[in-house]
């Protein structure tokens, strides 16, 4: 038996998330139907780095999965590729140890979310970018950032519908915001990340950006940790899990 790492792409706008669902297009799904068929219909299941919602996207996403085929790692890369569709793609394979876990071992994730910030829509960019066409404070947004970063409880941060338990303590390594033309970047890297949590900053980010609320706010929103306390989650199109990363070993 061997364990497969594999770092996979996506385009997320034709995907209803990743994680299986019944009657459902799904990124989890796709894969472990191309993988049930190379292993002649014998199941397989893969385990991810996490989860993306339903219009999320990912650069670098990671699996695993486990089979009793020892075949070279071009040829797992080429077959895979073969049997997906091409919003959904296999960018590189390698052999893990058998204690490898794509979730378990994650050191660091990066998500990165796109905003057009522009008076009109772009139609190119619907299913990519988040519209906002106000004008905004970029400055502002960028020293709330710095107050983001550090080890802290996210709660007021977090879906009043996530379902994982225990603490909502995380650490953010780095969080950055900045322009160019009319799309704007933030870059988010940190330990982990709770449910809906970049999209529900940015949101509060953009908040800061028009003036409806200060960067020092930041400290106040994460010391009350009351979800009730920011507006709405900001769409999904713009949000990428860019990369993760895993200990030295792997």
């Amino acid at each position: 038996m061997v364990r497969v790492k594999c770092i996979i792409k996506y385009d997320g706008s034709q995907f209803s998330g990743f994680q299986i669902q019944p009657k459902k297009r799904t990124v989890q799904g796709l894969l472990e139907q191309a993988l049930t068929k190379m292993h002649k219909g014998k199941p397989v299941r893969i385990q991810a780095s996490g989860r993306t919602d339903s219009g999320v996207h990912a650069k670098g996403q990671t699996i695993h999965f486990d089979s009793p085929y020892d075949i070279p790692l071009y040829n797992w890369k080429q077959a895979l590729n073969t049997l997906l569709p091409n919003d959904l793609y296999v960018k590189q394979v390698a052999f893990a140890s058998d204690t490898f876990h794509a979730r378990y071992d994650v050191v660091e994730k990066e998500y990165r979310y796109y905003v057009w910030n522009e008076k009109e829509p772009d139609v190119f960019k619907r299913n990519y970018a988040y519209f906002f066409p106000y004008s905004l404070n970029i400055e502002a947004i960028q020293e709330a950032c710095g107050y983001l970063e550090g080890t802290h409880d996210f709660t007021t941060f977090s879906s009043a519908k996530a379902s994982a338990k225990g603490t909502k303590q995380r650490t953010l390594y780095a969080v950055s915001c900045g322009k160019q033309g009319s799309e704007i970047e933030f870059i988010f890297r940190g330990s982990g990340f709770l449910y809906n949590m970049v999209r529900i900053i940015v949101g509060v980010l953009l908040d800061i950006g028009q003036g409806r609320r200060q960067p020092s706010d930041i400290h106040d929103l994460l010391a009350k940790k009351d979800r009730r306390l920011v507006g709405e989650t900001v769409p999904p199109e713009g949000l990428y899990l860019w990369n993760v990363r895993y200990g030295e070993v792997d």
